[in-house]
Order: C-alpha cells, then sequence, then structure tokens
C-alpha cells in the first residue's frame, strides 16, 4: 500500500480548524469506553465530528454512551481473541484504552489473574491494530492513542502484572509508531498519573490491606505520594490529550510517552 501523505501537508499557518469538526468523515474505536477514561475519550472524539465505535463487555454502559454520542457499541470481551478478531476494522483512529487491575506481591500473585492482565491489555490492542493499521495505510491517515500510565514509565510494588502490561504496551507502540511514519499514521502513548475513574476507586481497599493502612489514608499516602500536584486527574483530561494527538498541530508527535502524572516522573 502506498501512503498519500505529501511532506508539508500539516496545517497552515494561521489555520484553526472549528473544535466541533475537525473529525466529521474520521470513525474512532474506543475500548473500555463504558466508563472512566474511555468514556471521556468517546464523548471528546464524538464531539469533535467521529463516529465512534464504544467497545466494552458492560453492554447496558456501552449501549448507553453509544446512544448519548451517537456512536456504536460493541460488547467484546477483550480477553477472548476471537471477539477481538470480529471488531470493525476500518477505525482511522484507535484508543487502546480498557484495563484491569489486581494488587498482589510477585509470589502470591495469581498466575491466571496475571494472564488475564496481558491478554486484555497488551494482545488486545495488537489484535485491534493488526486489523486497523491497513486501513489507515490505506488512506494515508490515522492516529493510534494507547492509554498507558505512570507505570509504563515506572514501577511500583504490588502491581507486576499492570506494570508489566503497561510497559508492554509502550513498546508495541514505539513499534508500530516506526512501522506507520511512512503512511501518515502516528502512534502515541498517555501516561496519567491515578485518574478519578472506578478502576482507581476500587483498588483503594485493595492497596490499604497490601501496605497495611487504613483505606482513608490511601489516596494521600500512596497514590499522591510521588506527585508535586496533590490531587488525582479527571478523566476529561485525559480525553483532551487523546483529542489534541488526534489534531492538526500533534502530526509530527509520533512514539512518543505525554505524562500527565502531576510531576511524578520529574523526581
Amino acid at each position: 500500500m502506498e501512503s498519500t501523505h505529501k511532506p508539508g501537508n500539516g496545517p497552515s499557518a494561521g489555520s484553526r480548524p472549528d473544535r466541533d469538526s475537525f473529525l466529521l468523515g474520521r470513525t474512532a474505536l474506543v475500548t473500555g469506553a463504558a466508563s472512566g477514561i474511555g468514556r471521556a475519550c468517546a464523548t471528546a472524539l464524538a464531539a469533535a465530528g467521529a463516529r465512534v465505535y464504544v467497545v466494552d463487555r458492560a453492554a447496558e454502559a456501552a449501549k448507553a454512551v453509544a446512544e448519548q454520542i451517537g456512536g456504536v457499541a460493541h460488547v467484546v470481551d477483550l480477553s477472548v481473541p476471537d471477539a477481538v478478531d470480529a471488531l470493525p476494522d476500518d477505525a482511522d483512529i484507535v484508543v487502546n484504552n480498557a484495563g484491569l487491575q489486581h494488587v498482589a506481591p510477585v509470589h502470591e500473585f495469581p498466575p491466571d489473574r496475571f494472564a488475564l492482565i496481558q491478554r486484555v491489555m497488551v494482545e488486545a490492542p495488537f489484535r485491534i491494530l493488526r486489523r486497523t493499521l491497513p486501513h489507515m495505510y490505506e488512506s494515508g491517515w490515522g492516529r493510534v492513542i494507547n492509554i498507558s500510565s505512570v507505570h509504563g514509565l515506572r514501577a511500583s510494588p504490588f502491581k507486576s502484572a499492570y506494570v508489566t502490561a503497561k510497559h508492554a504496551l509502550e513498546g508495541l507502540s514505539k513499534v508500530v509508531a516506526l512501522e506507520a511514519a511512512p503512511y501518515g499514521v502516528t502512534s502515541n502513548c498517555i501516561n496519567p498519573g491515578y485518574v478519578r475513574t472506578p478502576l482507581v476507586e476500587d483498588q483503594i481497599a485493595d492497596q490499604a490491606l497490601a501496605h497495611g493502612i487504613p483505606a482513608a489514608e490511601v489516596v494521600e499516602r500512596v497514590m499522591l505520594e510521588r506527585t508535586a500536584i496533590k490531587r488525582l486527574i479527571e478523566p476529561e483530561e485525559v480525553a483532551e490529550a487523546a483529542l489534541w494527538l488526534c489534531g492538526p498541530y500533534s502530526g509530527f508527535v509520533t512514539g512518543a510517552s505525554l505524562p500527565l502524572d502531576g510531576g511524578w516522573t520529574a523526581q
């Protein structure tokens, strides 16, 4: 396939695309889109004009989000390879966001849980990109946005599966960036710290048990200990970064990891 991408086809000086329409004609696929970061990304992309595939295993929530934004719900368990391979292959934008967490020391970590996390957070993104990249290459434009984590750049105790998966996603993202560049396709990671999502809220009790502290102290003493900005990130802040990566002023950004970590990695 030949690229239709031409040198110098970035935004012209002084051009300002309409925020409400610059993704008109584009199709986006967002995983884990029924709640949290995924829902915020799906909403932002739809507001900018994209047709959105809302992918999640939570059927009713996915359908509700799709109805709200004028998208299409795909109820899929990303741990099932055949189900992942049945997803649409015509997305111009892929947001690999779906994830899960389990907190335990390595010597007590359930192997089946470790494997499940890798299937959902590494193998599923690979399978999705394997199917969608040919369409992006043929059209000469595409955006791969991998919602990684500060744990794709740093490690924390008791999160061996999650840290492993996020580091692997970083590697996949960089390989795609190198392979896809000739076709006008970029691939980047967004690396938030702790975001105010159900995934984070659900792990507070586990963190309290693992660290031996009261649940009320987990946010301050564990989650925000290494950040300079002492608050959780809102999902909409992550979505705005994803939207920017789809815009006309980020076409030279690829293979990057964009920390939204409140200063965590500055230490």
